[in-house]
């Protein structure tokens, strides 16, 4: 794999920092005019109450819970994928980090806002947070969703961190070539960096430290998440199977979604040198191996679920495997397991096209799965008195719809202001020797972030 030149690096890497094409404007105002049109149909459910929505007893879990779910899960794409390929050193992973860790931080926000969404009356939100107040009313900490909003903050603080980190040294370049009001921007970002070998020292130092950090706070973040549904006596959700069920789905649905957001980066920013079908080869193996685990996972959850045979448990399988839900069902086992293993288990059909095909098809399938974990569960519970059908309305569909384009407007406000691949990475890689493609980190410093 040849890498371009240092000078060639910055000329390709920082050409959407300081010029501007029609085609951002363009997608600025699409994706802002989305994200819009989603905060003032909040803003009406907020002023007009719940009764909008479809959501009334006994289904009070709809497009919302399922949407922040989905969210949450597809944030383990990045921070969780790019903190292992650090500490294995995997070498290709440079161009792909950065593409990722951004898509942790923008999924998590998103994700943290459904909650919110989700109260009818938003403005109460901070009354899950254990503040000092004169009443002393705190938060009850046996409640999962509780714990969601310190496992979610947590991680959302750990990822900005690890994003941040390897981004100061790209800082000082844009500082470098700048000037007026932005090189004072881009100066204070880059916290005095001039690439002494102290510096570089403390900055692998912490990098090493935060991708072994969070790592674990990834998993626990999912895992968390499910004990929103396994802790709870609902049919089909009190199980053991959903901690680690629930982690390979993230990390299922997260690679995904960073296989789509590097095709889209790849074709806008004209950055075919960089992003190779290498990158997609090895990300599609490692999706086709989630695939696997991911059907592995829905066998065993409804093998026992058939063997068990209780009632309650057995009046929601078949809802799903042939009742209302069945086409929703076979469509995510479709999306999920057999389009992966076609296009991502035959060799020449793994390409780029493929690999994009089969990331669609799972996103559309994980956030069915997110919604058939959710909605046929809590409309035929234990007594047929709580039996109950929900009906999306115009206003949760408009709402969790314009949040893929909050994350596509984040995502292109974020490839306008920072150099979407690192390039002192890219640089450290070029200055290794041709026998050692898979350097330590202190080879690796040898690179010149100011080539």
């Amino acid at each position: 794999m040849t890498q371009p030149s240092g000078s060639k690096i910055n000329d390709d890497l920082l050409r959407p920092l300081f010029h501007t094409s029609w085609r951002f404007f363009l997608l600025v105002a699409v994706f802002g005019g989305i994200v819009a049109l989603g905060l003032s149909t909040w803003m009406w459910q907020a002023r007009n109450g719940y009764g909008i929505t479809g959501i009334k007893w006994p289904v009070y879990w709809g497009f919302y819970i399922t949407s922040f779910v989905f969210w949450i899960g597809i944030s383990h794409a990045g921070t969780l994928i790019s903190a292992i390929l650090r500490l294995v050193n995997a070498g290709w992973r440079r161009p792909v980090t950065r593409c990722a860790e951004a898509i942790t931080g923008f999924a998590l926000m998103i994700g943290a806002t459904f909650p919110i969404i989700h109260l009818g009356r938003p403005w109460l939100a901070f009354w899950l947070a254990p503040y000092p107040s004169d009443r002393l009313i705190w938060p009850n900490f046996r409640s999962p969703l509780v714990w969601d909003f310190f496992a979610i903050n947590t991680y959302l603080t750990g990822s900005l961190l690890f994003l941040f980190l390897p981004i100061i040294p790209d800082f000082a370049v844009v500082r470098d070539k700048s000037t007026g009001l932005r090189r004072k921007i881009y100066g204070a970002l880059a916290m005095g960096w001039r690439g002494t070998p102290k510096q570089w020292h403390r900055l692998e130092t912490a990098m090493q430290i935060m991708a072994v950090a969070i790592i674990p706070v990834a998993v626990s973040v999912h895992t968390i998440v499910s004990f929103d549904f396994s802790m709870a006596p609902v049919p089909t959700w009190n199980t053991t199977i959903f901690g680690p069920y629930f982690v390979a789905g993230a990390i299922f649905s997260g690679i995904a979604g960073l296989l789509i957001a590097m095709a889209l980066l790849r074709k806008f920013l004209r950055l075919e040198e960089y992003l190779l079908p290498l990158h997609f080869d090895n990300l599609g193996k490692l999706l086709l191996v989630m695939a696997l685990l991911w059907g592995y996972f829905v066998f065993n959850e409804r093998l026992v679920t058939y063997y068990g045979n209780e009632p309650a448990h057995m009046a929601v399988f078949w809802r799903t495997q042939s009742g209302t839900f069945a086409p929703l069902y076979w469509t995510m086992v479709t999306c999920n397991f057999v389009l992966p293993l076609i296009l991502l288990g035959i060799r020449r059909f793994r390409t780029i096209t493929g690999c994009v095909i089969a990331s669609i098809g799972i996103v559309i399938g994980m956030w069915l799965e997110r919604f058939l974990i959710i909605v046929p569960a809590l409309g035929h519970k234990y007594l047929p008195y709580s039996f109950g059908i929900y009906r999306p309305t115009p206003p949760e569909i408009i709402i969790a719809s314009a949040t893929f384009g909050a994350m596509c407007l984040l995502y292109v406000l974020f490839a306008k202001t920072v150099p979407i691949i690192s390039m002192w990475e890219l640089k450290a890689a070029d200055h290794l020797p041709a026998k050692h493609p898979h350097s330590t980190a202190k080879e690796q410093r040898l690179g010149d972030s100011h080539a």
